[in-house]
This record gives C-alpha cells, structure tokens and sequence, in this order.
C-alpha cells in the first residue's frame, strides 16, 4: 500500500532505471518506451501522483471503479482503460477514457462508432490481441486480426492507433517474449497490408516490462511495481 508521494517517486525511478536498462539492451533511442501508471484497485491519488510526476496517462481495467476517480482527480489526468469492455458501457467509456486499449471485437467496435457519433468526437483505440493464445485473457485471436482491424478501418470516429496483448503468466521469460513477438510480427503485417502506420504496441507489465522492450513495446502498463499490492479498492 502507498501511502506518499516520495514513496511513488521512488518507485518511479526503479520502474524507469528498469525501462532505460532495458531500452539500452535493446538497441533502441532513449525515449521510445512510456510508462502507463495502473491505477486499479488504488485510490484516486494514485493518478493525481502520476500527473505530478509528469505523468498525465494512467490505466484503469473497469469502467465503474475509474468514472467515481474520474470525478474526483486532479484536472489533466488521462484515462485510459485497459481492462474488457462490454457494449453496455460503451457510452460510459467513450464519454470518460481518452483512451481504450481492449477493443476485441467487431461488436464493441461497433458500439464505440455510434457513442462517438452521438458525441460529436473522435477515440482513440488499440486493438487486444491474444498473442499468447492464452485461455485465461481477453483479445482476439492473432489469425482474426486483419478483418477486426479492416472493420476498425471502417469506423470513422475510431482512430486505431495500434495493438495491445496480455502474456501468459509462465515463470519462464521466454514465454512472454514469444508473445510480445509474435504480437510485434503481427503488427508489421497489418501495417504492411494496409499500408497504415501502428506506432502503439502497449504490452509488458511489472513483471515482464524487460522482455516486452526487447521485443518492441512502446508503452509499459506498470501497477505493483509502483504503487505495491493490490489490497484496497
């Protein structure tokens, strides 16, 4: 449980040594890996310290725990949903998130495109897949994701800006790692097919965020590493 700011910060700066350590492992620029403070099951100062670490992004897996933070946060505090989503609460979600990263099924698209229509705005998205043919995770399958892409294409106040997966919980790195690949290689592809360009690949959380930078990720979705256990709603 974190109880101040400095203790955030000092976790902060663990999580980045982490990320910058394994940027340079990778070969990449300094600056091509962001963080996504996750903010579940935390209370609204969790974000508020993100924001004044610099931070304005943080994620949030449920539509109902993030609207009553919403309402009470600091202003400037981006919200970006990370867990699924059900049609029901699409209106909810298009309304409140600046971004929604579970989009899985020509369904929610669909329900996403009529809420931005009524809106009168345009949403950003990324499409989950299950690179890992995980049973246990959300997202569509890696062979289904041309055509979900094609009808994400055909959705003009949807702007699809890349993908997202989840990787099996498996001791061995090696597992994740061919995931995070195998969801980079998918992303080349599509990119390639339709001629657009997929900049966000928004995988590797605080346990896996090493292997996820060394296979492309571009944004890291980090909870226990900075804000401890899970054990308050």
């Amino acid at each position: 449980m974190l109880k101040d700011y400095e203790s955030f910060l000092e976790n902060l700066n663990r999580v980045q040594e982490r990320i910058d350590r394994a940027i340079v492992a990778a070969n990449r620029p300094e600056g091509s890996v962001r963080l996504l403070p996750v903010t579940k099951n935390h209370p609204v100062a969790a974000s508020n310290f993100a924001l004044r670490a610099g931070i304005p992004c943080v994620g949030e897996n449920r539509v109902q725990e993030a609207l009553g933070k919403i309402e009470e946060a600091n202003e400037g505090v981006r919200w970006e949903l990370i867990g699924p989503l059900q049609s029901n609460k699409a209106k909810k979600a298009v309304e409140s998130f600046w971004r929604i990263q579970s989009v899985d099924r020509p369904k929610i698209l669909t329900a996403l495109q009529k809420r931005a229509e009524d809106l009168d705005v345009k949403l950003r998205i990324l499409l989950q897949i299950n690179a890992g043919d995980d049973p246990n995770k959300s997202g569509a399958k890696v062979e289904d994701a041309e055509a979900l892409l094609e009808y994400a294409l055909e959705q003009d106040r949807l702007e699809t800006e890349g993908l997202m997966t989840i990787a099996p919980l498996d001791r061995d790195p090696s597992v994740a790692r061919s995931c995070f690949a195998r969801l980079r290689e998918c992303r080349d592809r599509l990119a390639e097919r339709f001629d657009i360009c997929l900049p966000e690949l928004s995988m590797g959380m605080s346990g896996d965020m090493g292997e996820a930078i060394l296979e492309g990720s571009t944004l890291v979705r980090v909870g226990t590493a900075l804000y401890g256990d899970r054990k308050y709603k």
